[in-house]
């Protein structure tokens, strides 16, 4: 759900910062006078003549030394602010652990790059499989895997699912204590040459 209205919200921005940045390209452009349009009478820019701050707004604070560099500052810091939102939203989430609870009541966390490490090690040791990488996330309480696995040239397909659904989840589910793993798995073939057969 969080993850929705992320996306919703930063859709809005930008079709927001899109209409406004078109509009003023517009006037900047002058391209209401030429192609017989007006702008409505709430919009500040008339033409290229206008500009965000007037002669006497620039030199308002002209005297004070430290208005400018506030400006550029606080300007740089919401640039970082944002690019370091925009990467964020990229990256996909990994669990830090997993709580591990026992039948006694009693729980213990579980490190969630030692689950997954495991999962790729024992991956890896199946017939077919030439390299496992294992992404943990969700919550600590109900975590979910996301595998992507290598195959060799001559694996099956098939039976290495059956073997990865059937052990590798099923071991970490019961290490994890949980009563359900929800799992992706993507599988991917080695590339290799054609031979030749004589």
């Amino acid at each position: 759900m969080l993850r929705r209205v992320n996306r919703v919200l930063l859709a809005l921005v930008g079709l927001v910062l899109l209409a406004v940045g078109g509009a003023v390209l517009l006037s900047g452009l002058d391209l209401p006078r030429h192609w017989g349009f007006t702008m409505p009478g709430w919009w500040p820019f008339d033409g290229p003549g206008d500009v965000v701050l007037s002669d006497a707004d620039r030199r308002r604070w002209r005297d004070e030394g430290w208005w400018w560099p506030t400006v550029i500052a606080a300007l740089a810091v919401l640039l970082l602010l944002a690019l370091w939102w925009a990467l964020a939203q990229l990256r996909r989430r990994r669990l830090g652990e997993v709580l591990v609870t026992g039948g006694d009541g009693n729980a213990a966390s579980l490190r969630g790059q030692a689950l997954e490490a495991v999962m790729a090690a024992e991956s890896e040791s199946l017939d077919g499989v030439e390299r496992a990488r294992v992404r943990i996330r969700g919550r600590r309480t109900a975590p979910e895997a996301r595998l992507r696995l290598l195959l060799t040239a001559y694996a099956q397909p098939v039976a290495t699912l059956h073997r990865v659904c059937g052990d590798v989840l099923e071991h970490a589910r019961h290490s994890a204590g949980v009563d359900r793993l929800p799992a992706e798995i993507r599988l991917r073939a080695e590339r290799h040459g054609a031979e030749r057969v004589s």
